[in-house]
């Protein structure tokens, strides 16, 4: 399953993202991922839950991320939930189209039973139709 947190910059996405994590890691038995730009929000997020800063691995475009998601998840059978903060920036989507790289993480997810919870930067009106049924927050 993947889901959506949506808003402008600076509306409060990463807020409720991190209360949605932080809440998770009480009801989840697997492992928790939380990916982002940078490990600003370090102390933030329960010790369970594994922070990765993106911009250490080099990602240029959206196949690498995709590449690299895998690779995760490849290495964690545990794995049940993956949150991404800035999902944009860190999957080299900033000005593309998102309904591709949703679509393989929805197969990625019913593949492996991996939730995905993206925190992403446009506004609801923005986001093409095929991904407004995801959206469980909008700001």
């Amino acid at each position: 399953m993947v889901q959506l947190i949506v808003g402008k910059k600076g509306k409060g996405k990463t807020k409720h993202l991190l209360d949605k994590v932080n809440t998770e890691v009480q009801n989840v038995s697997g492992n928790i991922v939380y990916l982002d730009k940078s490990t600003k929000h370090m102390y933030e997020l329960n010790n369970k839950i594994r922070l990765i800063d993106v911009s250490s691995y080099m990602i240029s475009n959206s196949d690498e991320f995709i590449g690299f998601i895998s690779g995760i998840i490849s290495q964690d059978h545990d794995l049940e939930q993956m949150y991404f903060d800035s999902f944009l920036k860190i999957a080299c989507l900033e000005g593309k189209a998102i309904e591709p790289i949703i679509e393989k993480l929805e197969k990625i997810s019913e593949a492996f039973k991996v939730n995905f919870v993206l925190s992403v930067s446009l506004d609801e009106e923005e986001l093409p139709a095929s991904v407004k049924d995801k959206i469980i927050v909008s700001l």
